[in-house]
């Protein structure tokens, strides 16, 4: 494995673009950060020529890439060819997510993420649970007829991830009193999505342990002036994380600078929903039997709802700076240091900081993507 000292360019460290540092990583880990460091023999030398050094990007919800869904092999396999396809653009780690399905699908596809991890495939983190344990009022393109009661059993299930991170997204008010606590308690972390829950029932959840929210304004109750809704509690919660789909198509641009407003970068997640055609030369897949339509960065049924995305977390910070005005610094903040905390992994990775994982990318003066190393390695 190469050693690396990065020089001559901007670190983004925390919401800030630091000129003037030097950044040694060996052994697929950031060894040093400082201005005057002494370069030992043998280190390759990056001169980054004024551009970006950034941490990869960290996306929290990932459904497929390069042609290939999680749903369908939940398998190492398939895990392999969608983390692939999405480090080609500087998503450095990810949890691979399975959309509404069986439980022994999700058996499957929690043994697979295990094996995954164990056999050292780059860059996965963990499990993304979207459903089952949804309310069919908002089911979005979710199968309805998978949708379940989070009893014992389901809770067993959810929480038998021996390696990584599981991320479970649920309807907090279709979820019995203790079940989100029990699931916190055992480690998973909680967000709501595809809920019709009222402001009181997320109020009561996030005092269970709820963490964040799912896709922020997408497949939940809105705000309005007697019934602040799921969008209301999580733009007025003071902890909780919120995904973000920015692909200027899932949520109006005037609705995504609120949510950079109210949460900031340390709040605000950017994630991809992205499906197979991401990294792959179609455009389009099957999901449950029904063709989907990737235009531009955003996928549709052939009635033109709304179906995940075609999008990377690079394109997502482009169209937060440019159609929100959000500066470079504070979006790959949304892109890495945020998702990152939101899983409880901000030391391991998404950050430029002595003993992070080794994963950069490089960025020019428009924000282009030059470079990406994951682990140490380049790719």
């Amino acid at each position: 494995m190469t050693s690396y000292v990065f020089q001559n360019g901007r670190l983004a460290l925390g919401d800030t673009l630091v000129d003037g540092q030097t950044l040694l990583a060996s052994g697929g880990r950031i060894e040093a950060i400082g201005p005057d460091l002494a370069i030992p023999a043998g280190y390759h030398r990056v001169d980054l020529n004024g551009d970006t050094l950034a941490p990869g990007f960290v996306d929290i919800q990932v459904n497929g890439g390069g042609g290939a869904l999680f749903n369908d092999a939940p398998s190492v396999e398939t895990i392999a060819t969608i983390a692939r396809a999405h480090a080609r653009f500087g998503t450095t780690s990810l949890l691979p997510t399975l959309i509404s399905d069986d439980l022994d699908k999700i058996a499957q596809a929690i043994e697979a993420v295990d094996a995954a991890i164990e056999a050292g495939v780059p860059g996965i983190l963990g499990i993304h649970l979207e459903g089952p344990f949804l309310n069919a009022g908002r089911k979005g393109v979710h199968d309805a007829s998978k949708f379940k009661v989070l009893d014992q059993e389901a809770i067993d299930l959810l929480t038998r991830l021996k390696r990584g991170k599981t991320l479970i997204t649920l309807a907090p008010e279709t979820a019995p009193k203790g079940a989100i606590a029990e699931l916190v308690r055992r480690g998973a972390i909680v967000f709501a999505g595809h809920t019709d829950a009222s402001y009181e029932q997320i109020v009561a959840a996030e005092a269970e342990g709820l963490r964040g929210f799912t896709h922020i304004f997408n497949a939940m109750s809105q705000l309005s002036s007697r019934a602040p809704g799921v969008v209301g509690a999580a733009l007025s919660s003071a902890a909780s994380f919120s995904g973000l789909i920015a692909d200027g198509v899932h949520v109006h641009a005037a609705n995504m600078a609120l949510v950079a407003r109210l949460l900031g970068p340390e709040r605000a997640v950017l994630v991809s929903d992205a499906m197979p055609t991401l990294g792959s030369d179609q455009d389009w897949f099957e999901l449950k039997g029904e063709k989907i339509f990737a235009r531009g960065l955003t996928c549709y049924t052939p009635d033109k709802v709304l179906a995940g995305s075609n999008l990377s977390l690079h394109d997502a910070i482009g169209v937060m700076m440019r159609q929100v005005g959000v500066e470079l610094a504070e979006a790959l903040q949304m892109a890495s240091h945020t998702p990152a905390r939101a899983m409880g992994l901000e030391g391991h990775v998404g950050r430029l900081g002595v003993g992070a994982r080794a994963d950069f990318v490089q960025l020019d003066g428009d924000a282009n993507l030059v470079q990406v190393w994951q682990g140490g390695v380049q790719l």
